[in-house]
């Protein structure tokens, strides 16, 4: 017996890479937060057209759900040039991942959802050959990434750390502290508050500023009354704390 049927129609809207089009210079990772529907696919979509047709970008999409580039053998023509990879099952995810960067030679690889441990891995295996990577994960502040251990890898792990006496005063904190283990998967991260409302980390900073009690200094991107982006700098991070 059908007690529900849920139909999920999904449309190529543009409009929304101009919030980030200048962290796309930097050639390097970044990773989209934000809760269910809040529009990460769709900036994810757009983001793989321009760097695609107008950065000439070679652009591999790992394309799990279809939700980047439709349900269908021909993807949509939303993604440009993008190519577009499928995968049989949710669990290949991340084997898709490593095969895209083995035998298509990609500059960017755009995958949606990072939910598990060896995605993660899979992520950090591939940043290290060059790669550059454009992912989204589910949780709305970048705590949530840090607090969740399947997951932190993405912002570069976190281990306590036993500091000697003479140390620890010289810090003026206690013996055991939280210490970030390595480089960050991805550079920036960026809280997808609103559809309009971003604010955007430079990972690394945010992190260890997070771990040591403290409020990092980040971007706040939002339109105005004309739906012109501002971008406001050196802004306190408003977000939950450990």
């Amino acid at each position: 017996m059908v007690v529900g049927l849920t139909c999920r129609v999904g449309r190529a809207v543009t409009g929304h890479v101009d919030m980030v089009r200048d962290l796309l210079n930097y050639k390097e990772s970044i990773l989209f937060l934000g809760r269910p529907g809040v529009g990460k696919t769709t900036v994810m979509r757009e983001i793989a057209r321009v760097l695609a047709d107008e950065f000439q970008k070679r652009v591999v999409i790992v394309d799990t759900s279809n939700e980047i580039g439709g349900d269908g053998d021909i993807p949509h023509a939303a993604i440009g040039g993008a190519r577009r990879m499928q995968v049989a099952q949710p669990s290949m995810q991340h084997r898709v991942m490593i095969e895209a960067v083995e035998n298509h030679m990609p500059e960017v690889v755009i995958v949606d959802e990072i939910g598990t441990e060896a995605e993660a891995q899979a992520c950090r295996s591939i940043a290290e050959r060059g790669v550059m990577l454009i992912g989204t994960a589910h949780g709305e502040h970048l705590a949530n990434i840090i607090k969740n251990p399947t997951l932190s890898d993405l912002i570069g792990g976190v281990e306590t750390v036993t500091l000697g006496d003479e140390e620890a005063r010289a810090r003026r904190t206690q013996k055991s502290i939280l210490e970030r283990k390595a480089p960050p998967t991805f550079p920036f991260l960026i809280e997808m508050r609103e559809r309009h409302y971003w604010v955007t980390h430079r990972t690394e900073r945010s992190v260890d500023m997070i771990l040591h009690g403290k409020k990092p200094l980040v971007e706040v991107r939002k339109r105005d009354n004309n739906f012109q982006v501002v971008i406001e700098r050196w802004a306190t991070y408003d977000g939950d704390g450990l």
